[in-house]
């Protein structure tokens, strides 16, 4: 995991003075002024920090598993469970960025990022502005940036609000359908049980193992017959929740074998499973491929 100072050191070689003194570590960037004068591909890794982009250029973004092309006007929302990583950006490329980890949001203001609808559609958070979107996030980036640079007593509340639209526009964005709405008991007994699937994940520590990895150990958990649980979850996605549950834990496999130096007989136990033979067995079915085989791809 890339830290926030590790960031600074590798994209500016130098660590912003009294960035400390900021609750959370807030800044904001112009991307022209702050172009990577070397042409090396960025680590595809999970950062301990919150990143916004808005991007006007050509760009291919890794986000996760997932390699996504982008063009012309973008936003773009990362996650520090999610890694990711991009091309270097050509000298034609505009836009700006802000980081900050998330005690940004636990003072006087608190956002719950982690709960946000935004990182539980079953699309990435990158969207495709529109010339009337685009002006509305530049806007508000112009005036993170007027407000970073000045001496204003309560200027990070401020900031704090204009990232706070910035979230809330893209979820005004993200279409109706691939969000949880609150409409019938199914669609909140599926908003609950994928709560508490991505509640487990990511796995940071060798220490960590996943508890639930059964429909009937989440339906215990939510106090629901596991029959119901599974009607609920087809009825709603259209996927099975054991489909749900071998999916996302395929996932993290595939990001600790790719992102880590663990053996696959510690990725394995850490996953829940018995014996590295069921864990082999369980990966090949998800990709076609043995663990040995993706790690070394």
């Amino acid at each position: 995991m890339e830290t926030l100072e590790e960031f600074y050191h590798h994209k500016f070689n130098k660590y912003p003075e009294n960035l400390h003194n900021t609750i959370g570590q807030f800044n904001v960037f112009q991307i022209e002024n702050r172009m990577r004068k070397n042409k090396e591909l960025p680590i595809h890794v999970r950062r301990n920090f919150f990143k916004i982009m808005l991007f006007s250029g050509e760009n291919t973004f890794r986000y996760g598993n997932q390699n996504i092309k982008v063009s012309d006007n973008t936003l773009m929302f990362f996650h520090p469970n999610i890694p990711y990583s991009y091309q270097p950006l050509s000298t034609k490329t505009t836009g700006c960025f802000c980081v900050f980890k998330s005690e940004f949001f636990q003072s006087n203001y608190k956002l719950d990022l982690d709960n946000l609808s935004l990182f539980k559609s079953p699309n990435p958070p990158i969207f495709k502005l529109s010339k009337s979107n685009y002006q509305e996030a530049e806007y508000l980036f112009s005036k993170m940036l007027q407000e970073a640079q000045g001496d204003y007593i309560y200027k990070y509340d401020l900031i704090r609000n204009y990232v706070s639209e910035l979230y809330f526009l893209a979820m005004k964005w993200t279409p109706p359908e691939n969000l949880f709405q609150y409409g019938d008991a199914s669609k909140r007994i599926a908003m609950i049980f994928t709560e508490l699937l991505e509640q487990q994940f990511p796995i940071q520590y060798k220490s960590d193992k996943i508890e639930l990895r059964l429909p009937n150990e989440y339906a215990k958990k939510m106090f629901i017959h596991v029959n119901y649980l599974n009607r609920c979850i087809k009825k709603v996605t259209g996927k099975t929740t054991s489909q749900h549950i071998f999916e996302r834990i395929g996932t993290e496999a595939k990001i600790l074998l790719k992102h880590t130096d663990w053996t696959i007989s510690q990725i394995s136990e850490t996953l829940g499973f018995d014996d590295l033979a069921h864990f082999n067995k369980f990966f090949k079915k998800q990709t076609g491929i043995n663990p040995t085989s993706f790690k070394l791809v």
